[in-house]
């Protein structure tokens, strides 16, 4: 009956709402546009538009929208109406003019006359990228105030003007090139009086024809970057740099640095040579003592010597990543006293000895990932008191990573490769964990989809960090859930569980986290929805269910996530039959709760229905298929049915005496009562056992000294008929009868049969009085 009950409320709720109008002008899931989540509440909307093919602006863009992007679209106009916008980014498109009302509604206040050119007279950032660009020209009365140039310049510019006055003002400039023209180039720069950052992109040629020497006479200069270049012949030209706190570069082909080329830079703190084909740590580095970052990532250095940081004592942050690194030694850390990021990610080291036991105690964030550490003791880390942010991967611990002894830590990544990793893995009972209290964020990453991990390692790391606020499971296939998981963890607000496999996923999994607001399930194999009903999640704000086998949903399941902001059901294979009318219509009308890229989701069921889209299935076909009334004709069939048996096997003496006696009733108002119907003075009605006592002790006595005529069962009864006339005999003997006596013993008690005539009788006496 619970099932019925269930159907029933289904039906007529898709029916209530296949009744209400549908307006796609509400929808809060915006058409090929998506409103960027944010974990804080806040009345600003920020728009995501890029990429949809736009020759202008969606009339349906919230009109409080702060930020928009409408990149890589073929906008022509135009803005009205978004008067609260504060960002625009609007890369590559197809603009060829800027017209006067083009971005009304995007100033409190404007006056065309006073804006040549369309430009703010408050203006600080220009940035010109057209590849289509032939003149290029910045004159006049445009603004005092600009600061920073970002400029493209191709073989197709023919015209490069630029008034002095305003370059005198300008303190960053950005230019790629694509063309020789760099006698302009040369005379922008002797005109840059308080330049202070630049960079230049692809400038092979003017690096070649004097490059480095012209930007190095800038004494304001303070940040120089130099990329996609080939820099590698012309490393000595940065010698006259000194002034420079700041150098870039990063993809330049070198694979050495010449002698002197940085000893002169007594100020540089920045220096990022990154992806380049270095096999050492450059000498010169030894002399920059004021050094506080050094990036050398993706390099072809084997090897670190024990000198290369020996006077590089006040360095905070190193990044050795993506090279072949096999060893880090003690004598190479104890160095860098101050250091606070070391990242030795994607090396090929196998141990690192003593390295973090004395030195490196200020050191705040460790990647060591990517590494064939063949065994790894957490304890190792004990040391680094002040560490807060730690990636490790390996393919055995020891012991299950509580990482005792980091009074500070807070985020810790572990790579995982499944089951080897913790293959004769045992819970020491004997590892204090108490005093990890700091922790706010853990990751797991597996390395293999196919393979299964222990449930209660993963258990024990949980309930080891009790105030963790985000867990994050990746392409980890745990062998079951229990309901008491995260019983610990009650503070968690942001839980990913993805590429695994919770397709037997219970509601009860998630009872312990009323405060979660933020859970990823996507890639997980999942169904249904059905889990999400009674899984206490009143104060999720974002789910994301994307790339599972869900093809029908209930809209009801969304009622017990009242807080629901952000739902993300891209690549599930959707049905498009009217077991999804309820969903589609609450997708186009909820007020409060956007799904990404609704507009998109496509198809999967029926056949002859793929590559459609979901939101144009016609939920109003669904009011006449005729289902709902063969629902309410089958419903009422089976009620009948359940009736009609119970009747039968509970009510059907009722019923027969009933029937009975209302013939008798009829067939007495019919024929009238005589003057003196009564054949008998009184109906016996006693049981077979009790036969002796009436003849011997009661019909003496009634017949024989009160001379009263009795009718009794053996004597005055028509032999020889069927059962069922049985009741005739009764009923007559009853009717012919002034009274009844009941001869009450346990027999009769017990008797059917006396238990009917005692009813019978009863039912004659009202009928006759």
């Amino acid at each position: 009956m619970a099932s019925i009950n269930t159907l029933s409320l289904y039906f007529i709720l898709n029916l209530f709402f296949l009744l209400l109008p549908v307006n796609p002008l509400l929808a809060f899931s915006l058409k090929n546009c998506t409103i960027l989540y944010k974990e804080n509440i806040s009345a600003d909307v920020s728009v995501d538009c890029r990429s949809m093919n736009f020759v202008t602006v969606p009339d349906y863009i919230p009109k409080n929208t702060s930020s928009i992007q409408l990149g890589d679209n073929q906008l022509l106009r135009s803005f009205i109406d978004l008067v609260l916008l504060e960002t625009l980014d609007m890369g590559n498109n197809k603009l060829t003019s800027l017209t006067a009302n083009m971005f009304e509604g995007l100033f409190t206040t404007f006056d065309t006359k006073n804006l040549p050119l369309n430009l703010s007279l408050s203006l600080k950032v220009l940035e010109i990228s057209n590849s289509n660009l032939k003149i290029l020209s910045i004159i006049g009365k445009i603004s005092p105030y600009l600061q920073t140039v970002d400029v493209l310049l191709t073989d197709s510019v023919k015209w490069v003007l630029f008034d002095k006055s305003l370059l005198k003002n300008i303190t960053s400039l950005d230019v790629a090139v694509a063309s020789d023209s760099f006698d302009v180039i040369h005379k922008v720069l002797e005109s840059l009086e308080r330049l202070r950052d630049i960079q230049f992109e692809c400038v092979d040629n003017w690096i070649e024809k004097g490059l480095l020497p012209a930007v190095c006479k800038i004494q304001t200069l303070r940040k120089l970057t130099i990329s996609q270049s080939h820099f590698h012949n012309f490393t000595t030209d940065l010698a006259s740099c000194a002034q420079l706190r700041e150098l870039n570069l990063e993809d330049t082909f070198m694979d050495k640095l010449s002698k002197g080329s940085m000893q002169s830079m007594t100020q540089l703190r920045f220096l990022n040579l990154g992806y380049n084909f270095l096999t050492e740590v450059p000498g010169d580095i030894r002399s920059l003592s004021t050094l506080e970052i050094l990036i050398m990532s993706a390099n072809d250095m084997y090897g670190l010597k024990c000198d290369d940081f020996s006077n590089t004592t006040g360095l905070k942050e190193l990044y050795l990543n993506i090279n072949h690194i096999t060893k880090l030694e003690r004598c190479i850390t104890e160095n860098l006293v101050n250091l606070k990021v070391l990242d030795m990610s994607n090396n090929k080291l196998k141990e690192f000895g003593d390295s973090f036991k004395i030195s490196l105690q200020k050191l705040e964030a460790l990647d060591i990932s990517h590494n064939p550490i063949r065994y790894l003791e957490t304890d190792v880390f004990q040391y680094l008191k002040s560490l807060k942010e730690l990636k490790v991967e390996t393919y055995h611990f020891v012991d299950v990573p509580y990482f005792s002894g980091l009074e500070n830590i807070q985020n810790v990544t572990i790579y995982l490769h499944t089951d080897r990793t913790f293959q004769s893995l045992q819970s020491n009972n004997d590892k204090p964990f108490s005093d990890v209290n700091t922790m706010k964020q853990l990751t797991l990453i597996g390395s293999s989809n196919t393979q299964w991990v222990p449930f209660n390692t993963i258990r024990e790391m949980l309930r080891a960090y009790g105030d963790l606020g985000t867990v994050t499971v990746l392409n980890i296939y745990i062998n079951y859930y229990e309901v008491e998981t995260f019983e610990l963890n009650l503070q968690l607000k942001s839980l990913t569980l993805s590429s695994t496999d919770l397709s037997y996923l219970s509601s009860k999994f998630f009872l312990p986290l009323p405060n979660l607001q933020h859970l990823d399930l996507s890639m997980s194999k999942l169904r249904s929805l059905d889990f999400l009903v009674q899984a206490n999640l009143s104060a999720l704000r974002y789910l994301n269910l994307t790339d599972n086998e869900i093809s029908v949903i209930n809209e009801t399941v969304f009622q017990s996530l009242p807080s629901l902001r952000f739902l993300a059901l891209d690549n599930n294979p959707f049905s498009c039959e009217c077991s999804n009318a309820g969903f589609i219509h609450w997708v186009v009308t909820n007020p409060q709760t956007q799904v990404v890229n609704a507009h998109q989701y496509k198809c999967f069921f029926p056949v002859d229905k793929q590559e459609a889209l979901l939101l144009e299935f016609d939920v109003q076909s669904c009011r006449d298929d005729g289902s709902f009334l063969y629902f309410i004709s089958t419903s009422c069939l089976v009620a009948l049915t359940l009736l009609s048996s119970f009747v039968y096997h509970f009510l059907r003496w009722h019923l027969t005496y009933t029937f009975h006696l209302f013939w008798a009733f009829l067939y007495d108002s019919r024929k009238g009562r005589k003057k003196d119907p009564h054949r008998f003075d009184a109906f016996v009605s006693y049981n077979v056992r009790d036969e002796g006592w009436v003849y011997r002790e009661m019909l003496p006595v009634l017949e024989g000294e009160q001379g009263w005529r009795l009718c009794l069962h053996h004597r005055d009864f028509q032999p020889g008929k069927l059962w069922i006339d049985s009741l005739h005999n009764i009923t007559d003997a009853i009717y012919g009868s002034r009274k009844t006596i009941c001869v009450i013993s346990r027999s009769y008690l017990q008797s059917e049969w006396c238990s009917r005539e005692i009813q019978m009788a009863r039912w004659g006496r009202c009928f006759s009085e």
